[in-house]
């Protein structure tokens, strides 16, 4: 049996996905549908609508960064680990001329929660409480339907 096409060298080249002609392959969803977010993109999102829906009744936070992590760092000085539970959020006083922070975790919120109405519930009540701490008020003050859900 003659085979006249020769194999190709290993080495001359890399392989591309572009083997039969047509281009190169486009993005599965273009970027404004809800497929084309990523986990914590979507996560931001969440901890932004939160965010607005207490600005309209408290304007104050507009002097405060509101910021997603991925997980808590817990290797500070004064922490150590323990068997507590893994914090959903903190807060950052003011200081230094740097502006007051509230902090949410994403994947200790993430693994808690099932759903996306869940979880915008959970991320809401986190950024509730912090607010309340940082504010020095209760979560019922800071948001009045804050026990409902």
């Amino acid at each position: 049996m003659d085979n006249p096409v020769t194999p190709r060298a290993a080495g001359n080249g890399p392989r591309r996905r572009d083997r039969h002609g047509r281009g190169m392959r486009g993005p599965i969803a273009p970027p404004q549908v809800p497929l084309a977010m990523s986990r914590a993109e979507a996560f931001a999102d969440l901890v932004q609508d939160s965010v607005e829906r207490l600005e309209r009744r408290w304007p104050q936070l507009a002097d405060i960064d509101f910021l997603v992590l991925d997980v808590p760092h817990l290797d500070g000085p004064g922490r150590v680990w323990d068997d507590e539970a893994v914090p959903l959020g903190g807060t950052v006083s003011a200081r230094d001329g740097r502006r007051a922070r509230v902090v949410v975790y994403r994947r200790p919120v993430e693994i808690r929660t099932k759903g996306r109405e869940e979880r915008a519930a959970l991320v809401h009540e986190v950024v509730v409480e912090q607010v309340a701490e940082l504010l020095g008020l209760t979560p019922e003050t800071v948001d009045p339907r804050y026990d409902e859900e």
